[in-house]
């Protein structure tokens, strides 16, 4: 869609000053991030080499028992490449441990005690580490809501969230980001053969369109279909999109006083110290 095309030398500009300037307002200059083999956390692993040095980047790798081995050798493909540390914590005990207790878990939950527990270890080793942990999620997943709330959808910072898929996938093949990784299918790799797409019921193609004609554009249902979409895809995805919301802001706080925490207070990185 030629919409969605950008200057990709302008937005890798942007993003590796984003994650510059913002970890440095809070005084950070070291980050971690869970590389999982997959383009989203790969493009990530090299935006935040070029901004930071890979001296100062950390990524780990956090396989499950039935982990694509691809995911560990792609992921170990980023590493070679641009020269970040590394680490691999095996999450197989402790999650094993919780379904044990909890033997009718499905599919989707165990997947979800997946995602958080990659995130709990992620932000274990930041304290460690003195360092923000890096968002991995695009506009594609978080629009659609296709993430785990406070398991991979989490972060301090994020520098693709604005990015659909459709730009991930051009800026990571402008950056070097290995061919191997950006023509897989991508997939959370929650399960053995789990594709997003597949989950979806959609292409991220046919999903970008029709969100960016919806978001950017801001044309309603009648008026996508008659760009020559199927009703039931527009549909289910702009439902989804707004059934998901809750899923892209910060806990919902009871306001009682003036100024209420977020949009009624500063942020630590304007205060004037």
């Amino acid at each position: 869609m030629e919409k969605l095309s950008i200057d990709l030398n302008v937005l890798e500009e942007i993003l590796v000053n984003f994650l510059n300037e913002e970890a440095g307002k809070v005084g950070f200059k070291k980050v971690v991030l869970g590389l999982s083999g997959g383009i989203d956390s790969a493009l990530v692993a090299f935006l935040a080499a070029k901004a930071f040095k890979p001296e100062n980047v950390l990524g780990i790798m956090m396989p499950y028992k039935t982990s694509s081995k691809e995911s560990i050798e792609h992921a170990k493909l980023v590493i070679e490449k641009i020269g970040i540390r590394s680490k691999i914590v095996e999450i197989t005990p402790m999650v094993d441990a919780y379904i044990t207790m909890n033997p009718d878990m499905s599919s989707l939950r165990k997947g979800n005690k997946m995602a958080r527990e990659r995130m709990s270890i992620l932000f274990d080793h930041s304290a460690a580490e003195s360092a923000l942990v890096l968002g991995t999620s695009n506009k594609t997943e978080l629009l659609l809501g296709y993430g785990t709330q406070f398991g991979d959808a989490a972060s301090a910072i994020n520098a693709i969230g604005d990015l659909y898929k459709t730009h991930v996938w051009a800026l990571s093949r402008h950056m070097g980001v290995p061919n191997e990784i950006i023509d897989k299918k991508p997939s959370a790799d929650l399960w053995e053969g789990q594709t997003d797409e597949q989950e979806l019921g959609y292409s991220y193609k046919m999903a970008d369109e029709i969100l960016y004609k919806y978001v950017e554009e801001r044309k309603n249902i009648d008026e996508i279909v008659k760009d020559g979409y199927s009703q039931e895809v527009v549909k289910k995805i702009i439902k989804r999109t707004k059934i998901m919301q809750y899923k892209r802001v910060m806990p919902i706080i009871a306001k009682v006083f003036s100024r209420g925490i977020g949009t009624g207070f500063k942020y630590p990185r304007d205060w004037e110290v």
